[in-house]
Order: C-alpha cells, then sequence, then structure tokens
C-alpha cells in the first residue's frame, strides 16, 4: 500500500472512530484471508461478509425498496428497452468485463465511470429515474462500479469467473428472458423470471448462457453488499480510487 491510502484510512477513522474501518484494514494488510474455495480468483475478500452466495432480494432492509421499485416499473422498462434496442447500433457497446471483451454481449450504460450516464436518460427513462431516485440518491450504487442493461445474443455464453471483490452485490432484474437462459452461482443454477429480481454475491464463481432464440435482457445494479457500513463504503472507495490512479 501507499502512504496516499494510509492518509486515507486515517481520514476515515478520524471522523468515525479508530475502529470503524478494522475490516477494511485486514482486508489490505493482512497476509492471510480467510475464503470460500468458490472465490479463490476475486482480488479482495473483506473479512465478516457472509459466505453466501445467493441471497433473497427481499431479505435486506436496505436492498427491498430497490427491488420492488425495479419490479414495479418492468413494463415501463421493458417498453422503452425495446425502444432502444432497435437502435442499438448507437445506443448499445460490446461489453468490456474487467477480464475480456464480447460483442455477443451488449450493454448500455445507466451509470459508469463514477457517474450517471446522462445520454441514456431519454432512451430508458423510467430504469433511469428509478436508479437515480432508489439507487444513487441513497448512496446505494457501489459508485466505483456501474448499472447497465446487459444483452446476451442467441448462443452467447460467459465463462464461469469470480468479479473482484465481495463487498458489493449484484441486483439483476430480468427484462427479457426466452428459453433455454440461466445462470450458475458457486455450482447452484438458476433461472430469471422476467420482471422479478435476483441478488448474488459476483465474489464467487459465476457463468451464464443464452441457449434462446431472441436476446436476452436483464438490467444489472452493484449495490453495496448490505453487510458493510457507511465508514467502510467511505475507505473501500479512497482505496480502489487510489489503485486505480497508480495503476493509469
Amino acid at each position: 500500500m501507499t502512504p496516499e491510502i494510509d492518509e486515507i484510512f486515517q481520514a476515515v477513522k478520524d471522523r468515525h472512530g479508530a475502529d470503524s474501518i478494522t475490516r477494511v484494514e485486514e482486508m489490505v494488510y493482512a497476509k492471510r484471508q480467510e475464503r470460500h474455495p468458490l472465490q479463490k480468483d476475486a482480488k479482495w475478500i473483506m473479512p465478516g461478509i457472509s459466505q453466501k452466495p445467493w441471497h433473497d432480494p427481499y431479505e435486506h432492509p436496505e436492498i427491498e425498496p430497490v427491488v420492488r421499485a425495479f419490479e414495479a416499473g418492468h413494463g415501463a422498462i421493458k417498453q422503452e428497452l425495446a425502444a432502444a434496442w432497435s437502435d442499438r447500433n448507437s445506443a448499445f457497446t460490446d461489453y468490456e468485463h474487467y477480464l475480456t471483451r464480447q460483442e455477443n454481449w451488449q450493454a448500455l450504460y445507466l451509470f459508469r465511470d463514477g457517474g450517471p450516464v446522462e445520454s441514456s436518460a431519454a432512451l430508458v427513462p423510467t430504469a433511469y429515474t428509478i436508479l437515480t431516485r432508489e439507487v444513487v440518491e441513497q448512496g446505494k450504487l457501489c459508485p466505483l462500479l456501474e448499472s447497465h442493461f446487459s444483452t446476451l445474443l442467441p448462443g452467447a455464453s460467459i465463462a464461469p469467473h469470480c468479479d473482484l471483490w465481495n463487498f458489493s452485490i449484484n441486483l439483476h432484474l430480468a427484462i427479457d428472458i426466452p428459453e433455454g437462459c440461466g445462470i450458475t452461482v458457486a455450482g447452484e443454477t438458476r433461472q430469471w423470471q422476467e420482471g422479478e429480481c435476483l441478488l448474488f454475491d459476483y465474489s464467487f464463481e459465476h457463468e451464464a448462457w443464452n441457449k434462446g432464440d431472441r436476446p436476452r435482457t436483464c438490467l444489472l445494479v452493484d449495490l453495496w453488499h448490505p453487510e458493510t457500513t457507511a465508514p467502510e463504503r467511505e475507505a473501500l472507495v479512497g482505496l480502489i480510487t487510489e489503485i486505480r490512479k497508480l495503476m493509469g
């Protein structure tokens, strides 16, 4: 680590207490970390977070209002997304995962690079409004990551992988789901149900596929894991932002 990161951590502790970010410091400075075997390829595992791959979307008081808002808006979201998809050459781009880029995995971003993608507001106003009101303004979105419509073309698959860390959690709203689609997280396979949400810890190994005859689209939202605290979130943003600066 660097003196800049030490300063970031000290500033958080000065505001919130000496023990407020103990778990973050343990993640950064501990030589060995306990982790589930199916989290082995994740970069960062913060201790004290439940080793639980799948979550009930309604079980966390912080996340439940987000789930209900997106599910209530599904009909309008689907209509607006269909119109945006018809002009996908300009609205959608190849999805650039930190591990790879896929032409058969298309994305329309609502939040990226630390801020809202304002050009999407006119294309998908219902989703953009719900995301802004229920997630971004409430501090529930992990600003280190993003929110986007994720469209897998017929025949596309996402290879098994672990995402970077366990201190955020991935919400999926199923928008348009053909037969033959599925997602496996930590060895357990589930199917999206149109108009409903799935919630999972993507530090666990996961994969997805579309064996159907039309595109599969979900709205993905990177939320803070509900077991993290406000001081931890502040420290984590500072930590990862500084690391990204160092890495260019």
